[in-house]
């Protein structure tokens, strides 16, 4: 595989379809990662697409997903009655546990009733994701225990701790 020699993609020089942005590991020189960018802001749009063997991590960039409010805001949040905060609920379609290879459907859409979200990147620097963890369930009380300040301070731990691993290093060979 060849690096592309700046990482550097003007504006629309990887666009394919609706694809605002499609950067495959083979054009980056990256080993496994791709990026996708799909600009969905029109009322009433959507996409939908085969993955095929890749898998996929969907992260809205705007909006009133939380994601976005951390990484824009570079504030830590803690909720442990998420349901009744105005969110994307994109991931309540994630399955868990066995049930994400069964053909069982009892699990689809549970919503996450409680979740921490903090930013990764190191202090004083650019935010490069964000790590969070949340808990589903049917309401709050089938969900696990409440989420703590205490947790919030592991997870932002484990976010600076995250964001020194060579990976995610400006540059870093993926």
């Amino acid at each position: 595989m060849s690096r592309h020699p700046s990482w550097h993609f003007p504006a629309g020089s990887t666009a394919e379809g609706p694809q605002a942005v499609r950067i495959t590991p083979e054009v980056a020189g990256w080993g496994y990662a791709g990026l996708r960018v799909l600009d969905l802001s029109s009322p009433g749009s959507s996409y939908e697409g085969s993955t095929g063997e890749d898998e996929m991590v969907v992260l809205p960039l705007t909006g009133s997903a939380v994601a976005a409010r951390t990484a824009a805001t570079r504030t830590s949040f803690l909720s442990n009655s998420f349901m009744r905060v105005k969110h994307v609920s994109l991931f309540e379609s994630v399955r868990l546990g066995a049930a994400a290879q069964e053909e069982d459907r009892s699990q689809d859409q549970l919503p996450i009733q409680k979740i921490m979200s903090v930013p990764v990147g190191p202090a004083g620097g650019n935010v490069i994701g964000v790590a969070q963890v949340s808990r589903k369930g049917l309401d709050a009380s089938v969900a696990g225990a409440d989420f703590t300040n205490e947790d919030l301070k592991l997870l932002e731990q484990a976010a600076d701790i995250l964001s020194r691993m060579p990976f995610m290093q400006e540059g870093a060979d993926i």
